[in-house]
């Protein structure tokens, strides 16, 4: 196949459009659930005056478990034999049961101690990442394997990615709709009042996937099934769980694009934290009300940026390949994230809103091509090992995200504390802290990118090499059919 031809994606390996619909809406409840955390958590500090170490610990101790818990979700999906699939039973229940949690740990009572919001809030988000594992982990298995076509993954990557950026064109103003001194007394009170809408739309929406997508493998092979029942025994479900995790952390095209995923994506999130900080008490003085708005503003921007980028990067990968897509997309977010230094200025406040476009860029690649790029890889492990498990391929890899998140978070708020930021100085911080802090918010997020790139660079999985796999897995599967059937007769 020459460089310039473009492959034609046959009609029965494509995805219907309402499939497509469906599936997306659940990366608007994914994407709303992982990044609204994170947006209300300062009210935490804010609101409620708890320590940003504290808070930073808050959300990586939680997180730190969720990663723990995936590759067992992804496992049990794996291996599950329901008539309605191995991934839509787990998300239905999974959406309803984390939108409850959800408005329910935002309900924090006024007038307590540091200690107690801490235990209250530490308690609620470990129950709240259960159910949020329960969902997102058989949603995403879901779609690796909707389809065996090289393009359509990247067709309904794209789809998902960009009905996914609509939760984070919401998300950057939770904070503005939570200081909104018309609608609440008070910030805390706005986020008992935020976080019941959110709940409510994600048991909704998030139960659309598993309603109106169909899956392909419904069932795993026989023998393994066999092995796997319940009634088989603990012992040997651990073994065969230790095994395909064994297996699938020694896939090196995998671990090549976890490695980039864990450095590109953490790195923005890394210094997330400090971009509002910036934000809000060096180029807007310490006014909360126009911080908040340019916040709100850079959001907006970054995710309809993200949005066109979605739909180029698509385009783009058709032709020149995913590898070499995604170098290209994560350097323009590496040059984005130093133009920050030059932009973030006091003087003209809203020079903070162009490197917005850039840093989106990045973004917009990096789980539209990851995705379709891991489903690539697991037809080469299902070749080399005659199992298919992308339960597993997607737990790890989202384990690897969470576990970097947990760090991000963690790490944050004490990287906070070392620029020697002290909240009650409000927009009087010291030179020295500002300096610190757009050095942590522009050095950081292009350290990481550029990692990422090299990362990637080796990735071998070509449109080619993809076709042969497939070529290979269906002449495999159609001799085994005759020998199913004989045995059944």
């Amino acid at each position: 196949m020459s460089g310039k031809e473009i492959h034609k994606t046959a009609p029965s390996d494509k995805i219907s459009n309402g499939q497509k619909f469906a599936y997306g809406l659940g990366a608007i409840v994914n994407n709303l659930l992982g990044g609204a955390i994170g947006y209300m958590s300062i009210v935490l500090n804010v609101g409620l005056g708890i320590n940003p170490a504290l808070v930073g610990t808050l959300q990586a101790i939680p997180r730190f478990t969720d990663a723990l818990t995936d590759p067992i979700m992804g496992y049990i999906s794996d291996k599950t034999n329901s008539k309605y699939g191995r991934r839509r039973p787990y998300i239905f229940i999974g959406a309803i049961f984390v939108g409850l949690v959800f408005a329910l740990m935002w309900q924090l009572p006024e007038g307590y101690s540091e200690m107690f919001y801490f235990w209250f809030f530490l308690i609620g988000s470990i129950i709240f990442y259960l159910f949020y594992t329960m969902f997102a982990t058989p949603w995403v298995a879901l779609g690796y394997e909707l389809t065996t076509d090289y393009h359509e993954r990247t067709r309904l990557m794209g789809v998902m990615n960009f009905m996914g950026q609509f939760a984070w064109i919401s998300l950057p103003w939770f904070y503005a709709f939570m200081e909104n001194d018309r609608l609440f007394s008070n910030s805390v009170e706005g986020a008992r009042t935020l976080a019941i809408f959110i709940g409510i739309f994600v048991a909704v929406v998030g139960i659309m996937p598993a309603i109106f997508t169909k899956e392909r493998y419904v069932a795993v092979d026989g023998e393994i099934k066999e092995k796997t029942k319940i009634l088989a025994g603990l012992k040997t479900n651990v073994a065969l769980f230790f095994k395909g995790l064994l297996v699938t952390v020694k896939r090196v095209e995998f671990l090549k694009l976890c490695a980039g995923t864990f450095f590109l994506f953490n790195g923005i999130m890394l210094v997330g934290a400090f971009s509002s900080y910036i934000t809000i008490f060096y180029v807007c003085g310490g006014d909360t009300s126009m911080g908040a708005k340019y916040m709100g503003l850079f959001g907006t921007i970054n995710t309809m940026s993200t949005l066109a980028a979605i739909a180029g990067v698509t385009w783009i990968s058709s032709r020149i390949g995913k590898r070499k897509t995604f170098i290209i997309a994560t350097s323009v977010t590496m040059v984005g994230s130093l133009s920050k230094w030059f932009f973030y200025d006091p003087m003209n406040p809203w020079l903070v809103l162009i490197p917005a476009p850039l840093m989106a860029v990045g973004m917009g690649a990096l789980f539209t091509l990851m995705g379709s790029m891991i489903a690539d890889v697991c037809d080469l492990d299902e070749l080399e090992t005659g199992e298919r498990r992308e339960g597993m391929f997607g737990s790890i890899y989202w384990w690897m995200v969470k576990l970097g998140m947990a760090l991000a978070f963690g790490l944050s708020g004490f990287l906070l504390n070392a620029t020697g930021f002290v909240v009650d100085f409000g927009g009087a911080q010291t030179s020295s802290t500002f300096f610190w802090m757009r050095v942590v918010d522009v050095g950081i997020p292009a350290i990481a990118a550029l990692i990422a790139i090299f990362s990637v660079a080796s990735y071998k999985i070509t449109e080619e090499k993809s076709y042969e796999i497939r070529s290979e897995l269906e002449k495999r599967r159609a001799s085994a059919q005759p020998a199913a059937a004989e045995i059944q007769s």
